[in-house]
């Protein structure tokens, strides 16, 4: 049994199976929490994840898909018996250039929004429920400073995560003692963004720490937020001070 400052917590982190949600998931398997590890594709990767995370399981479930969303809260309480913390970390995107709106098609417009809103709603909505039971029951967002500043990889994924970030404070506002917080990085460097040598460099350059966020950074963040109790409705900007600069 673990013995750590979050033993006997039970935390849901959607697409976990790299990147930041990884980062997330083995920071709080590191604290003691009881980890669910899911993602709507990477099935060996998410697998793999939660066998190198003592007490962690992989759930996989598209949050897309309404039933699968609620599947996944489902299969957590029948496993553990409660959930204390879901980290909406699962998101979609596609590099649209702002100024090119016949290229944002329908088709990405929906899927960005499918996933990035329409999921993380149901599976915050489905788990309120439980959350409402725990001693501390909190919902971490993972936004970006695309949805504070008119940045991001395309209208329609700034639009979305500013839409988080605006669920994240009314969902503060109405649901508590649950808490609602958001952790909002500026680009970070994981595998999605690997090829991106143009853009690290040009935030190696503007700001202020002179680097882009690493995944680890975004857990601690979120860490951070898990750790300060009297903290909701919060969006931590998380980006080395790039939103000063520009």
């Amino acid at each position: 049994m673990s013995t750590g400052e979050l033993s006997g917590n039970v935390a849901i982190v959607t697409g976990s199976s790299s990147g930041i949600g990884e980062a997330v998931a083995r920071r709080l398997g590191d604290l003691g929490a009881t980890v669910v590890v899911n993602s709507a594709n990477s099935v060996d990767a998410g697998e793999a994840v939660a066998a190198s995370i003592p007490g962690a399981i992989y759930l996989q479930a598209d949050i897309s898909d309404r039933e699968q969303a609620r599947a996944l809260v489902d299969q957590t309480v029948e496993r553990f018996g409660r959930l204390d913390l879901l980290v909406n970390n699962a998101g979609w995107t596609t590099v649209v250039p702002h100024d090119d709106l016949d290229a944002l098609t329908d088709e990405i417009f929906e899927k960005t929004f499918s996933v990035n809103v329409f999921g993380t709603w149901w599976l915050t909505k489905h788990a309120m429920s439980h959350l409402r039971q725990s001693p501390d029951g909190h919902v971490v967002n993972i936004t970006s400073i695309a949805g504070v500043r008119p940045v991001g990889s395309s209208v329609a994924y700034s639009m979305s995560k500013a839409a988080l970030n605006q669920m994240t404070q009314l969902l503060a506002k109405s649901c508590g003692p649950v808490r609602v917080n958001a952790v909002a990085p500026g680009l970070v460097a994981t595998p999605w963004t690997a090829d991106w040598e143009a853009q690290h460099a040009f935030i190696g350059q503007v700001a202020p720490l002179k680097r882009s966020a690493t995944a680890e950074d975004c857990a601690e963040a979120v860490i951070a937020l898990v750790r300060t109790r009297y903290a909701t409705g919060e969006i931590f900007v998380l980006d080395g001070g790039t939103t000063l600069a520009l």
